[in-house]
């Protein structure tokens, strides 16, 4: 379709023109055109308005980003021979969040014979509906948080007022009383600055006759810096873990009386990544090594590359490649014997330019890595063997956007896909091996994989389906990249989609979305230290506060061994030193 033109009219000329028309339409096709054009001035009063977002835009006509199963195929009906081409009946699975994230399996109840679901689903119940089987389990998101989830809190002991172990019971006389091994708890929760501030008042004493000043020697606790490991690591924590702008936590601070001003967060915070980027080092040579590679990117803003600035670096020869405009942040999430490690890099290069730069680093007597990214061409490394893989859950959503126009086959390539998620997702409830999640994919979803290439073929040939049609386009994403979609029925450990990626790579999106920029390029290499040291540490379901509080204490041992300070090895460390010193 051609692009219309905009033009400005008169509201009063509309309501005329309408009016006219009424005479010669019928009544209902009057009410339609009425609505159309009251439809187009409420988008455009809303376009004009400030405020106004494209999330915005879309809750107006209903529409959401959901695309789970049941949200896409709500309002759906079911299909019929004749519309989708005589697809075969099948039940209606939902892809899996295991892997992708992006729906839920179906709730159904486990077979008796299934051990592991059976065990899993016991799992889920209180003792009280273990101890009675016709209660009902407890419901999802009750919002009670017991106190065992805060293993942190200050804990204080109260003893009983009145009575004592030993004594007589006062209630039948004739019985002891005892301890219980499990106290009664009650949990409190206070509010506080994120950052506080300690204040040591030493005495100061001067001399009636010589006139000397003799100050209190202050304690080894307020020795040191001004700000401690502790608040070095809340920084770094709020602002590149959760997005927090160095103004929006400066403003809290000064409200609660405790000031700490942007700047000097941005100062502090850069005059301690130092102790940091060994580990970041360390973290990168580890990752080059992995068996899967995934990676992704998102645009970023670095003030110091952008408008004038980059004007003045092109005028003076200081920005090679000045055709290239593009400001990125690339997540890397490497798969390794040690577990997951997520990698952040900002600036000019884009993935798989960064990715290139990763595998660098990689062993050559190493096999070539499964390289995991949404197909596009700029995430491929170069000059490095990999075993290509794209995205499953990429190649639905293209399908998912043609829902409306074409419900039937929609739904068909929906629940076939469906099917494989869930096979996915019983992998990993089942915790099966590479080998054996192989084994299963292969004897459940192959089949499944096999006979949708077939009938997304045969609808294109058969012209059922027109090739340059909204659902044509989704089907020739899909069967373009087959063999890289379908590598999961090979290759033992090939995953199924990027999500994992998308997943780590939201950190840098919510810093993007709060503090809007980086200013200088040496900026985004403190945010991608921190944020890679934040974000490992989460995949290894870790305390990242207490982790960059680890790291900036014990700065000049991180520095000689890295390797000992690994989100997964420092608690290890920690104790090692404890029991040393003791």
């Amino acid at each position: 379709m051609t692009t219309p033109a905009i033009i400005n009219v008169d509201l009063t000329v509309v309501r005329d023109a309408l009016e006219r028309a009424r005479a010669q339409l019928a009544p209902e096709d009057h009410a339609c055109l009425e609505g159309v054009v009251q439809s187009l001035l409420a988008v455009s009063r809303l376009v004009r308005e400030r405020g106004t977002t494209i999330a915005r835009l879309r809750r107006m006509f209903g529409l959401h980003s959901s695309e789970k199963l049941k949200d896409v195929l709500g309002g759906v009906a079911p299909p019929s021979s004749a519309d989708a081409g005589d697809p075969p009946p099948s039940p209606e699975p939902t892809p899996s969040e295991c892997a992708s994230g992006t729906a839920e399996p179906p709730s159904t109840t486990p077979p008796e014979d299934d051990p592991v679901a059976a065990d899993h689903d016991r799992d889920g119940q209180s003792e009280r509906d273990a101890a009675q089987p016709d209660a009902h389990p407890k419901r999802k998101g009750h919002g009670r948080i017991g106190a065992s989830e805060y293993p942190d809190a200050r804990r204080i002991r109260v003893e009983h007022d009145r009575f004592h172990a030993g004594d007589a019971c006062p209630g039948c006389a004739h019985g002891k009383l005892y301890c219980l091994r499990e106290p009664a708890r009650m949990v409190r929760i206070i509010g506080q600055a994120p950052l506080a501030a300690t204040t040591w008042e030493c005495d100061r004493l001067r001399c009636s006759g010589c006139g000397d000043v003799f100050t209190a020697r202050a304690p080894a606790e307020a020795q040191g810096a001004k700000y401690d490991e502790t608040a070095v690591a809340m920084m770094g924590l709020l602002r590149y873990g959760t997005g927090m702008p160095l103004h929006r936590l400066g403003r809290l601070q000064h409200n609660l009386k405790t000031p700490v001003p942007a700047s000097t967060q941005w100062e502090v915070a850069r005059d301690h990544v130092g102790a940091l980027e060994p580990v970041f080092d360390e973290l990168s040579r580890r990752a080059a090594g992995g068996r899967v590679q995934y990676n992704d990117d998102t645009s970023m803003r670095i003030l110091a590359l952008m408008g004038k600035r980059r004007s003045e670096l092109l005028e003076a020869g200081q920005l090679p490649d000045p055709e290239r405009t593009g400001l990125f942040t690339t997540a890397v999430v490497s798969d390794t014997d040690d577990g997951h490690i997520a990698l952040f890099f900002t600036g000019r290069s884009h993935a798989g330019e960064n990715l290139t730069a990763v595998l660098a680093q990689r062993d050559p007597a190493l096999p070539p890595p499964i390289h995991m990214c949404d197909g596009l061409d700029r995430n491929r490394p170069r000059g490095h063997a990999v075993v290509e893989s794209n995205c499953l859950a990429h190649g639905r959503r293209h399908v998912v956007d043609e829902i409306d126009n074409f419900p039937a086959e929609c739904r068909h390539v929906l629940e076939a896909l469906g099917k494989v998620f869930h096979n996915e997702a019983t992998c990993c409830k089942r915790a099966l091996s590479d080998d054996e999640r192989l084994a299963l994919h292969q004897r459940e979803s192959e089949p499944v994989m096999a006979e949708l290439e077939r009938w997304m073929n045969a609808e294109l040939d058969e012209h059922r389906i027109e090739l340059n049609s909204g659902l044509g386009q989704a089907f020739k994403y899909l069967l373009k990249r087959w063999t890289q979609l379908t590598l999961f029925l090979r290759v033992p450990g090939a995953p199924l989609d990027n999500n994992l990626c998308e997943r780590v790579l939201k950190m840098a999106i919510r810093h993007r979305n709060n503090s809007l920029f980086y200013r200088t390029e040496r900026g985004a290499e403190v945010g991608d230290v921190y944020m890679t040291l934040i974000a490992t540490t989460e995949l290894h379901h870790e305390n990242p506060f207490d982790y960059l509080v680890a790291l900036l204490v014990h700065e000049a041992d991180v520095a000689v061994d890295p390797s000992a300070w690994l989100p997964w090895t420092f608690r290890a460390t920690l104790d090692r030193a404890s029991r040393a010193a003791a």
